[in-house]
Parts: C-alpha cells; structure tokens; sequence
C-alpha cells in the first residue's frame, strides 16, 4: 500500500487507501466497541488517555470488521471532539496490529498508559466456551461467572457464534502472533496485567497504574511519602522500600528519639517534652527533619519518609524547606482493622519478644501470662490518635492531589505491590 502511495501520490490518501484495502482484501480486522458497551453511563467522561487490550475472548464485546484505514480515521476525528480533549479517553481493542500501532503513533494518538490483560489459553478458553446470549435484549452470560438468575431468560440464552474451543485457538494463535509486535511500540508506558483473578482485583490494578504519572526527562530523585493513620503499616512499607531500592527511611518519629538519646543539642531540647508527654513544636521538629534531609545519602539516594506531616501547617513547612515529595501514598485502613491490629498487641518483658493475641499468639501459657500492654496501644490512645488523623486528613489529602490512595487493609506484601506501580516506571511529576 505504501508503495502504491508513493506512485500515485493522491490528493486524499484516506480514501485511496480504503479503496486499495478493500480491493487486496487484506487489512487487518479489529474489534470495536458498541457505545452502549463503552461506559455503563453513556456520556460519562473518561478521564485518561489510556489504550486497553487483549485478547478478544477476555471481554464480551461487538466486533465490527472495518478497514483499518477507515477505523483510524474514525477514532481520530471522535478523540479531535472538545470532550475527548478536555476529560481524556480510554480506546479498547485497537491497536491489533504492530501496522495500525505506528498508523495512530503517525495521526499523533499517543497514550499515556497502555494495559494489556493477559490471561492463559486454557482460561480464555474456558471463558469463552461459557458464553451465553440472550436474542432478546443483547445481554452476554456466563454459565460459571454470570448466570441469570430468572429462569425465562435462562431457557431464551444461546450460544454464540464463533466460540468453539477450536476457533477460539486460532483466534488466540493470531493474537499472539500480533501482540508481540505491538508491545514494543509502546516503552516504558505498557503494562501487562493477569486477568487470571478476580474483576476486582484486576480493576484496581489497572486503576493505580492510570492514576500514576511517567517518567519525565528531569532528574529527579525519588521523595517518597507515606499518609494513613497509626496502625496503617506505614513504618512496614518504609522498610520494604527502603531494602528494595535503596532509599533512605526515615521516620520523624523515631529521628526524635535518635536526637534525645544521642544527647544532642536538638535532643536536649526536645527532651522535656518526651518526659511531659507533649508534642514537640513543629518548629523544632522540622530542624531535625531538616537535618536528616541534607545529608548526603538522601540527596544522592532519595528518602521515604513516614510520621510527618501530620496536619496541613506541617505539610506547608516541609514543603517551604523544599522537600517536596514527588510520590505521595494515602494507606487507608478501616477503624476496626486499626483498632484490631494495635489494641491486641503485647510485648514479653523477660525476653522482649513482640506478639499479637490474634495473629501471633505466644506459645505458651506462662509466656501469655506476663505480656504487657504498652500504654500507648491502649483502646483510648489509639481513638485518640484516629481522631486526630482523621480531622486532618482531608486537608492533606486537598493539598496532595496527586497522590494515590490505597487500600492498606490487606497483605502488606499486596500493599507494596501497589506502591511499587506508582514507584518503578514511570516515576511522578513533582506534586506542589
């Protein structure tokens, strides 16, 4: 087709290449979404721009077999209207090919995150196979996953077309074929998620990726921040971002405690106010946090840091020191979870040994027999200190608009998977 471009030279190559597709018969075909199945709000607003796909057996969609000439020139004109330009766009099933990749790279489509779900053949043939329609209204089923529970539209359900266990192999070996050109068209801004879970987690995989930012061509040195209330595996997070790249931890808290202990002349101030129990002014604090920040391996290496801020004139400070983060993490965890986790904890004065009453009892009852309770994980303490989290997180959670939140009421090795994919590539924009 390129050559018959260069020899003929047309005024409009568009319709010149429709013509010339549909006479040679061989353009690629490509899946397309109905409007009615691209938002279950039709009108709703989309708010990346983001390419979504994989293989078709993954999704219960039309398919309108068109020139790709003619699909490209079409989804350009609809991404040129005021609302795609404004609210951005989600385009699923295109680009197939590696040929219509570079013909949307050259109309200037470009992507700002890329997702490709990828499941096993077995499964997305099982899936597939699983398939039910109903003539009447359109709607897809599933034996396994989605069976109606009305038993007039399960005994209206067929089977569709196209679906037997060996056309969806030969759908699935064109895939393949295909899909390992298209990938590299798009660098550091693709990433392949396991449709081989539940939707749930599938969607809020995806939903932190987009919610991410891409590396920029600054140099910038990772500044890490984590937010959650006490109890919301902050410090556990530090520590595991700390030991996989290489970050400085820091943690205000316990900057405080290295200060007083050393005898410091920032510890001796802050000293009375650990012997009254009172917080230290904020003042004072920032100077010892500052004098963390400046020293050589936090600029070289980048810091994650946890316990500060803790209301929004703490975040205004760090901020006009100039230690602004550029990756901000909002870990939330239910009251109860909160409540659960601390309130249970005990410590063995004899042997110094930690344990929790729940997930990891003491092995004996002599040893269960002496543990303590520290004061601080007393059921007062810990509301008192959820009250005080919470009256200023919203304005935290203003000031960080980019930052991601998540959900920290799951496995903590879960919880780092999903800080990791607002971390590794790409890396944020600087948030103000």
């Amino acid at each position: 087709m390129l050559e018959q471009l260069l020899i003929h030279q047309p005024e409009d190559p568009i319709p010149f290449m429709i013509q010339h597709l549909h006479r040679d018969n061989d353009n690629g075909n490509v899946a397309l979404q109905t409007s009615e199945q691209q938002s279950p709000h039709p009108g709703e607003p989309d708010l990346k721009r983001v390419f979504l796909y994989g293989h078709r057996s993954q999704k219960a969609l039309s398919a309108k077999e068109v020139p790709s000439a003619l699909l490209v020139q079409l989804i350009q004109e609809r991404l040129a209207e005021e609302d795609c330009i404004k609210q951005g766009w989600i385009l699923d099933g295109i680009p197939e090919t590696r040929e219509q990749a570079l013909r949307i790279q050259t109309l200037g489509i470009t992507p700002r995150h890329v997702i490709v779900l990828s499941a096993p053949d077995t499964v997305l043939i099982e899936r597939n196979l699983g398939k039910r329609i109903d003539p009447q209204t359109g709607e897809i089923y599933h034996t396994t996953f989605d069976w109606p529970p009305e038993s007039e539209i399960q005994n209206r359900l067929m089977v569709p077309e196209d679906i037997s266990e060996l056309e969806t192999a030969q759908k699935l070996l064109e895939y393949h074929r295909n899909i390992i050109r298209v990938i590299p068209s798009y660098p550091k801004i693709l990433k392949v998620i396991s449709a081989d879970q539940p939707c749930v987690d599938v969607f809020y995989q995806a939903l932190t990726y987009v919610q991410s930012n891409h590396r920029t061509n600054a140099p910038f040195t990772p500044r890490v921040l984590l937010l959650g209330p006490v109890g919301s595996g902050k410090s556990l997070q530090a520590a595991l971002l700390a030991q996989k790249y290489r970050l400085v931890n820091v943690c205000c808290g316990q900057l405080l405690k290295e200060a007083v202990a050393d005898r410091t002349t920032f510890g001796e101030l802050i000293q009375p106010f650990f012997e009254k129990e009172m917080a230290v002014p904020d003042s004072l604090l920032m100077k010892v946090l500052s004098q963390r920040l400046d020293q050589q391996d936090c600029i070289q290496k980048g810091w994650v840091l946890h316990g500060v801020p803790r209301d929004l004139d703490q975040a205004h400070l760090l901020n006009s020191l100039g230690y602004n983060p550029n990756r901000v993490f909002f870990l939330n965890v239910p009251f109860d979870s909160i409540m659960e986790r601390l309130t249970l904890r005990r410590i063995d004065p004899v042997t110094g040994e930690r344990y929790h009453l729940m997930y990891k009892p003491p092995p004996t009852m002599e040893i269960q027999a002496r543990l303590l309770q520290n004061p601080k994980d007393a059921e007062e303490q810990v509301k008192l200190k959820m009250d005080l989290f919470y009256r200023n997180s919203a304005d935290l959670e203003q000031l960080y608009g980019s930052a991601i939140t998540l959900n920290g009421d799951q496995d903590p090795y879960t919880v780092f998977e999903y800080i990791e994919s607002g971390i590794i590539n790409p890396l944020p924009k600087k948030i103000p």
